[in-house]
């Protein structure tokens, strides 16, 4: 292996991280009210999918303790 590929590879690493850091402080970060909104809708979205799922399962072994 060659010497000039470690620091080579060490350059893209750095390159890549100092892009990473260049593109996040473009980022629109949502401010605190924002984000506790989307926190709450989340979390509704997930108990309202949660009691869905819980109803369709309790049907459909209601259903099949009837049919066995």
């Amino acid at each position: 292996m060659s010497t000039k590929a470690q620091p080579q590879k060490k350059k893209t690493k750095f390159k890549f991280l100092k892009e990473v850091r260049a593109e996040l402080r473009k980022v629109n970060w949502p401010g605190r009210p924002e984000l506790i909104t989307a926190t709450g809708v989340v979390l509704a979205t997930v108990v309202g999918v949660s009691l869905v799922i819980l109803l369709l399962d309790s049907a459909f072994s209601q259903l099949l303790q009837l049919i066995l």
